[in-house]
C-alpha cells in the first residue's frame, strides 16, 4: 500500500519530462492583475492622446456631414473606415504594450516554456467521465470560490465609490467641467488601484496554490523513483554483470603480459606481482600484473610455465599489491627496495647464463 502512495518529491528527470510535455504551473491572476494595473495607468497617462484622436475624428466627421446632401452607403463606409482607423491608432500603443506585458508575465512564471504538447489534441479530453471529474475537482472549486470573491469585491468597491461620488453630485453642477472630469478621473483611478491591490493579494495566494498543486501532482511513488533510477543508472544486476565482464576482460589482458615479466614477487600464495624492467624502454620498473589468492596462483603458474623468475618476499609482495596498480611504474620512494630485487634478478640470470 505504501509503495502506491505518492509521497516522494519529483526527481529532476520527472520535472524535465513534464516540462517537455508543456506541463508547468502559472497563475493567470498574476498576469491579469499586472495587465489591469498597467492598462489603466496607460489609459490615464495617454488620456490626452486619446482625447486628441477622438476629437480630430469627431471634428472631421462634422465637417464631412456639412458637405453631404444625403447619407449614402459610400459615405457611411467612409465614416466607418475612419472610425476604425481612429480606434486603431488610439488603441494600438495600449494593446501592444499590454500584449507584451502579458507575454513577459507568463514567460517569467513558466521560464518561457514553449511546447507543442500542450496544444496537441488529446482524445481523452472527450471522455465525459473525465470532464465531470474536472468540473467537480478541487481546482474547479477553488476557481469558483476565487471568481465569486473577485466579483463580490468589485461590486462592493464600485458601489462604495459611486455612493461617495453621489453625495457630492449636487456640488458638481456648480463646478467647471474640467474640474469635474479631473475629479472623476482621480476617483476612478483610486478605485482601480484599490481593486488592483486586493487582486494582487488574491493573485499571490493563487500563485502559491498553483505551485502547491503542481508539486502535489508531480509527486512520485517509491516504486516510480526506483524504476526511474534503474532507467537512468541501469539495473544493478545488469551493471554488476557488466562490471564482472569488464574485470574478466581486464584480467585476461593482464595475464597476457605475465610472460614478459622479469620477476614475480609472491607471498607465498596469497599475493603475486609481476614486474618488468627494461632500462632502454622503462623509466622505472613496471607492474605488469598482480593478483590475490586464486589469481595469484594463476600468475605464478603462468610465470613458471614461461621461465619467469619468482621471488618470495612477503612484505614486498603485499606492499606492491596494495600500493601500485597494473601498468603503473614503481614510485620513487620504493626505488631502493625494488633496486635490491632487480639486482637479485640480474645476478640470478647472470649465474644461469654462466652455467649454460
Amino acid at each position: 500500500m505504501a509503495q502506491s502512495e505518492k509521497t516522494e518529491k519529483a526527481t529532476p528527470k520527472k520535472r524535465r519530462d513534464e516540462r517537455k510535455k508543456g506541463n508547468t504551473y502559472q497563475s493567470r491572476d498574476v498576469v491579469s492583475v499586472v495587465v489591469l494595473l498597467i492598462g489603466f495607468v496607460l489609459v490615464n497617462q495617454l488620456v490626452t492622446f486619446i482625447y486628441i484622436q477622438l476629437k480630430e475624428f469627431y471634428i472631421g466627421q462634422l465637417e464631412m456631414v456639412e458637405t453631404m446632401q444625403t447619407l449614402t452607403i459610400a459615405s457611411f463606409s467612409i465614416i466607418m473606415k475612419e472610425l476604425v482607423i481612429a480606434i486603431f491608432i488610439t488603441a494600438l500603443p495600449i494593446v501592444t504594450i499590454l500584449m507584451l506585458v502579458a507575454f513577459i508575465m507568463s514567460g517569467v512564471q513558466t521560464k518561457f516554456l514553449i511546447s507543442g504538447e500542450a496544444i496537441r489534441f488529446k482524445f481523452n479530453k472527450l471522455n465525459p467521465i473525465s470532464g465531470i471529474k474536472r468540473i467537480f475537482s478541487l481546482r474547479s472549486i477553488v476557481e469558483l470560490i476565487k471568481s465569486i470573491l473577485k466579483v463580490t469585491l468589485i461590486i462592493v468597491i464600485i458601489y462604495s465609490t459611486v455612493i461617495d461620488i453621489m453625495t457630492i453630485a449636487p456640488d458638481m453642477l456648480n463646478t467647471a467641467l474640467d474640474e469635474n472630469i479631473r475629479f472623476l478621473r482621480q476617483n476612478v483611478m483610486s478605485m482601480v488601484y484599490t481593486v488592483t491591490m486586493i487582486f494582487a493579494v488574491i493573485a499571490a495566494a493563487d500563485f502559491f496554490y498553483q505551485r502547491y498543486d503542481y508539486e502535489k501532482k508531480l509527486k512520485m511513488t517509491k516504486q516510480e523513483v526506483k524504476d526511474e533510477y534503474k532507467q537512468i543508472e541501469g539495473d544493478p544486476q545488469i551493471k554488476g554483470k557488466i562490471r564482472q565482464k569488464q574485470r574478466q576482460m581486464s584480467q585476461a589482458r593482464m595475464m597476457t603480459q605475465v610472460p614478459q615479466a622479469d620477476v614475480i614477487v609472491r607471498n607465498p600464495t596469497h599475493f603475486a606481482v609481476a614486474i618488468r624492467y627494461d632500462a632502454q624502454k622503462d623509466p622505472a620498473p613496471l607492474v605488469l600484473a598482480k593478483g590475490q589468492d586464486y589469481l595469484a596462483l594463476k600468475i605464478i603458474e603462468l610465470g613458471e610455465a614461461n621461465d619467469v623468475l619468482i621471488k618470495e618476499d612477503k612484505p614486498l609482495a603485499q606492499m606492491l599489491y596494495k600500493t601500485i596498480e597494473v601498468n603503473d611504474y614503481i614510485p620513487p620512494e620504493m626505488y631502493q627496495i625494488v633496486a635490491e630485487l632487480m639486482a637479485w634478478v640480474y645476478n640470478t640470470k647472470k649465474k644461469e647464463f654462466d652455467i649454460s
